[in-house]
């Protein structure tokens, strides 16, 4: 079996830190991280969703963590279809975007030279992260506006590509990809590139709900990312989309399915999305409990 790391989906949100989970002394960034990172060797960065990110930051994550500790980075709103304010691209950036007339845009909006432009200082933002040997993966998570066709398959590539020679991982939001008459072809176009599947555990019957298949499409890494299974999944609250606190029983049920998982990639990483107060990081120290030999 190859390692798994278990991790969380933040480690700053507010209601985290509200709910008492950090010691009363862990009362700055850097002692909260720390403080984190002596229980997990596994995070996912989401401020690199909503803004490109600064190589001092990540200098600074990288120097208040251990040798063995790992950062999953969430891509950029724009690379993955998402609006973008324009006030989160950089300033000489947005002269592009502001011809728009929109306060918040899309990729296609700007085109590719744009987006060149900011993928080169998202990755060069990195650097120390990777140069420090603790840089997991890019996590490209697609709306649920991005349907399967010929065309998105390529986008996918190419952003791979963009990327290199950071892995990525792909989280789909839109059914379509994991349908049953589509699913052997959309495991077998990621496995065909080494692109890594993004497993999840979200509510079902929802118009972005995926099914809970668990497949290592690179031999490197799995990924897996535990949503909850909130009655508001529709909420556009995201403590109420989110503020689901996983069952033992349901956590039981998980650690031989991520065994299993893990026969087949080099890595397995298991994320808990489900941010809200503790819930997230009690639920991962359970499951990463359950995981030990």
């Amino acid at each position: 079996m190859g390692q798994v790391r278990v991790g969380t989906a933040s480690w700053t949100d507010r209601t985290l830190i509200e709910s008492g989970w950090y010691p009363p002394e862990a009362d700055t960034p850097e002692k909260r991280l720390r403080y984190y990172a002596r229980q997990f060797a596994l995070v996912e960065v989401d401020a690199t969703y909503y803004a490109l990110p600064a190589e001092q930051t990540a200098a600074l994550w990288a120097a208040r963590t251990p040798a063995a500790f790992t950062f999953n980075v969430k891509a950029f709103s724009l690379f993955t279809h998402h609006p973008t304010p324009v006030a989160a691209l950089p300033a000489d950036l947005r002269p592009a975007a502001e011809k728009t007339g929109k306060d918040r845009v899309y990729f296609q909006d700007l085109g590719p030279a744009v987006a060149d432009a900011a993928w080169q200082r998202f990755s060069a933002a990195l650097e120390p992260l990777r140069a420090a040997g603790k840089l997991g993966a890019i996590l490209l998570q697609f709306p649920p506006w991005f349907p399967i066709s010929r065309a998105r398959k390529d986008y996918i590539v190419a952003c791979a590509a963009r990327a290199a020679p950071d892995q990525v991982c792909i989280e789909f939001r839109n059914r379509t990809w994991m349908t049953p008459d589509n699913q052997d072809e959309t495991l077998g176009f990621l496995s065909g590139h080494g692109l890594a599947y993004v497993c999840v555990d979200m509510p079902q019957g929802h118009r972005d709900s995926i099914p809970p298949v668990l497949a290592a499409t690179s031999p490197g890494l799995a990924v897996v990312r535990m949503h909850g299974h909130s009655a508001k999944w529709d909420s556009k609250d995201i403590h109420e989309r989110f503020g689901y606190r996983y069952t033992e029983t349901e956590l039981t049920e998980w650690a031989p399915k991520v065994r299993a998982l893990a026969r087949d990639a080099g890595q397995t990483h298991v994320l808990f999305n489900n941010c809200y107060r503790d819930y997230a990081q009690t639920n991962a120290q359970h499951l990463a409990a359950l995981l030990q030999p």
